[in-house]
């Protein structure tokens, strides 16, 4: 990006973008799962369903897609001025802005926020960017606990695990194993009345939560949109989770990517519209959460909010791979994919699986893409992505785009076979060149016509 205050490219993504198994390998490991595949082909099935009666009830869905994609493209083309308004915006409103090249340079900027407060704990709103850096484990190795409060969050940190979906982060577990989990990890639950009912769940991590909210100081969340003229931050989510971080701690740390910028509430009204029919199947989001700088004596009174490049400047040059920036997580692509619901997000090895994984995660590692090259054959390129997505990412084109890149990239390396080729291909340019070369290949070939031993005739 050009804005001075974003700095340079930051030549390719860190955090837990980096997949440590080429594709094919993790994904032969999980597919000798047959609980996963079960979990996921129920879990996906419903989410489809549900979203497709949903954009079935609106007459115009596909200009409301072209529109969506419209204003993100927009936003694309001139993202370091719209940044730089939203600085402005934010900053006229009490925040504090702050620039991130990559994801170390971005949990340092956390942790020495947090580190501020005195504080050795915070509560977490569900974030896609806070997992792309690696916040939670950057921050525990500074002695401070994150707590996930989304409900499907928190079962992936008691077990240890890591997520496999987009917006349902455990959905590679039932709820008998849920509640195996809670009995296991959960402090003070109620062993006597734990089932694996699901009210009886949710109950139990209320009761868990509800002591971290009251005690938090401090509170940690991404934004699914910032508008740039006013400098609003935008959370969308279904549990409450989100408002109880949003209004209780006193100090507020939002990490955004760049991209989620829209320009105005009015483009924002498009993809209020757009987000929770593609992604939980409902008309709107059961929580809408806004927050604009600072107000004294309402919510936090410090806000900060840490600008992530993480290697979206190096997707923004591509042409053709940029589109991948439009996306706004809603994870319709993965309820579609036939590879996603047999595989599971564990075997993409990056925070972003499935379809939009495959194309988002090889751009934002650029050169140290390492196993990430593998993601963009994890298709079959039917073309249900693309579908399904409501910013009408051309998945499939940018997959085989990237298939393409890769080759070249193979090609460029140099090998005994190339260079062979390069010399015959200097020598064929030329007329006299190539004459000369097969005089010589006529001399050799007598040379060892005279040489080598007659064979008998008898």
């Amino acid at each position: 990006m050009t804005s001075t205050n974003a700095g340079s490219a930051s030549g390719g993504s860190t955090g837990n973008v980096t997949a440590r198994l080429p594709f094919p390998t993790a994904a032969a490991r999980e597919l000798g799962n047959a609980q996963l595949r079960a979990n996921l082909h129920r879990a996906t099935r419903t989410i489809r369903g549900k979203r497709e009666r949903m954009v079935a009830e609106l007459p115009d869905w596909e200009a409301l897609r072209v529109a969506g994609a419209a204003v993100k493209d927009d936003v694309l083309a001139r993202l370091p001025e719209l940044l730089e308004e939203f600085e402005a915006a934010a900053t006229a409103a009490g925040a504090q802005v702050h620039w991130a090249r990559d994801a170390a340079e971005a949990g340092r900027v956390v942790t020495d926020l947090v580190r501020r407060t005195g504080v050795d704990q915070v509560v977490k709103i569900k974030s896609m960017a806070t997992q792309e850096i690696g916040l939670n484990e950057t921050l525990a190795a500074a002695g401070i606990e994150a707590i996930e409060t989304d409900l499907a969050e928190l079962i992936v940190q008691l077990a240890d695990d890591t997520p496999s979906h987009i917006l349902v982060p455990a959905i590679h577990y039932n709820r008998t194993q849920i509640r195996e989990i809670f009995a296991r990890r959960m402090p003070g639950v109620d062993l006597a009345s734990l089932t694996d009912d699901p009210p009886a769940l949710a109950e139990a991590a209320r009761r868990h939560l509800r002591e971290r909210f009251l005690s938090a100081r401090v509170a940690i969340s991404g934004a699914n949109f910032a508008v740039a003229r006013t400098g609003t931050l935008v959370v969308v989510e279904s549990e409450g989770n989100g408002r109880m971080c949003l209004t209780l701690p006193e100090t507020m740390i939002s990490v955004v990517g760049v991209e989620k910028i829209v320009p105005t509430f009015q483009d924002l009204e498009i993809f209020l519209q757009l987000l929770p029919r593609s992604s939980t199947g409902e008309r709107m989001n059961p929580y809408t959460s806004m927050w604009t700088g600072v107000t004294p004596g309402d919510g936090p009174q410090q806000l900060h909010i840490v600008l992530l490049d993480n290697g979206r400047a190096d997707t923004l040059a591509d042409p053709v791979g940029r589109q991948a920036l439009r996306c706004i997580r809603c994870s319709a692509c993965l309820n579609v994919c036939p590879v996603y619901e047999r595989v599971g997000g564990h075997a993409y090895g990056s925070v972003y699986p499935g379809p939009i994984g495959a194309i988002l995660s090889p751009q934002l590692t650029g050169p140290r893409a390492g196993a990430n090259r593998t993601l963009p054959y994890a298709s079959t390129l039917c073309g249900a992505c693309f579908d399904a997505c409501p910013v009408r990412i051309d998945i499939p084109q940018v997959l085989v785009h990237l298939r393409e890149r890769g080759v070249d990239e193979v090609r460029r390396r140099p090998s005994a076979e190339r260079a062979a080729m390069g010399a015959m291909s200097w020598v064929m340019r030329d007329r006299r060149r190539y004459a000369a070369a097969l005089r010589e290949a006529c001399t050799v070939r007598k040379v060892r016509t005279v040489s080598s031993p007659r064979r008998s005739t008898s």
